[in-house]
């Protein structure tokens, strides 16, 4: 017994010790992009476009062009991959193939971001023809969300009783009635949060968007679909490692990052704020 004690011990104050670790060289990062990135924060520099090859001027339009593209992911990855994600709880029969559609749709989560870049060129610029702009980055990001999507809503799905669609079927309600009013309403808080738990990941994305539509220095917004764009985390990159003049830029690479890491604090904050207001709502 007192061997399983000092397991016991020793493995919590591990665990302890790791989460501490990880939480001080979070402080450190943060505290380092805060303490440099804050200085440079100024609605000037959050309201103008870049001058000068980007060494004076704001970012603006790389703003515009995150929220974008993230609004052109949401379009397409939120509707289908919830809807992907009700068949296959609700309607799918079990067997080898759903196993294998969801084998499929987890092992996609997991491909590395480089890899839907490239699939995005291949499907979306070339093969479709939309060339480099707005809406093929959109919809390559689109494509990297959708398995994120699928799974975050599918879990939520489960986390509804059985009994529930039992009681409904029985008083006669039809499969799609029984899903709209006894399955959804609970399940929708957890839907919404993973998948904007899934849009604030891509909005920091930089390699889907690398090669399908990001621009490092466009001082001004696309005016169509096709138009290139300029981007966050795109631009942050260009500031950090290839600019001809990085020391010099290296202050506003730092406003960059805090403005990045704030715009996906923002919507995660979200996601929480909308799911305790869902879960509210349904408890009144």
């Amino acid at each position: 017994m007192k061997e399983k004690q000092i397991k016991q011990f020793l493995g919590y104050n591990v665990l302890r010790l790791c989460i501490i670790f990880v939480i001080l060289i979070l402080i450190v990062i943060l505290y380092d992009i805060l303490s440099k990135g804050a200085r440079q924060i100024s609605w000037q520099f959050l309201t103008s476009a870049p001058k000068n090859g980007m060494t004076e001027g704001g970012i603006f339009p790389a703003i515009v062009g995150t929220m974008f593209i993230t609004v052109i992911t949401a379009v397409f990855s939120v509707p289908l991959g919830m809807g992907c994600a009700i068949y296959l709880n609700e309607y799918a029969r079990e067997g080898k193939t759903t196993r294998l559609i969801r084998m499929a749709i987890r092992n996609l989560s997991g491909v590395p971001s480089i890899v839907y870049g490239l699939f995005g060129v291949a499907l979306f610029v070339e093969g479709m023809k939309m060339g480099t702009g707005v809406l093929a980055a959109g919809l390559t990001l689109g494509l990297m969300t959708l398995p994120w999507t699928v799974t975050a809503s599918e879990e939520a799905l489960k986390t509804v009783p059985k009994s529930f669609r039992e009681g409904s079927l029985a008083l006669g309600a039809t499969k799609w009635q029984m899903i709209r009013t006894n399955v959804l309403p609970y399940a929708i808080p957890g839907m919404l949060t993973g998948t904007i738990l899934g849009l604030a990941r891509a909005a920091g994305e930089t390699a889907p968007i690398l090669f399908t539509g990001a621009a490092f220095f466009l001082p001004f917004l696309p005016k169509s679909f096709s138009d290139q764009f300029m981007a966050l985390p795109y631009h942050l990159y260009i500031m950090s490692t290839q600019h001809h003049a990085i020391e010099k830029v290296r202050p506003i690479a730092y406003g960059t990052a805090l403005v990045l890491i704030a715009l996906v604090f923002l919507m995660n904050l979200s996601a929480v704020i909308l799911r305790y207001h869902l879960r509210k709502l349904k408890k009144d």
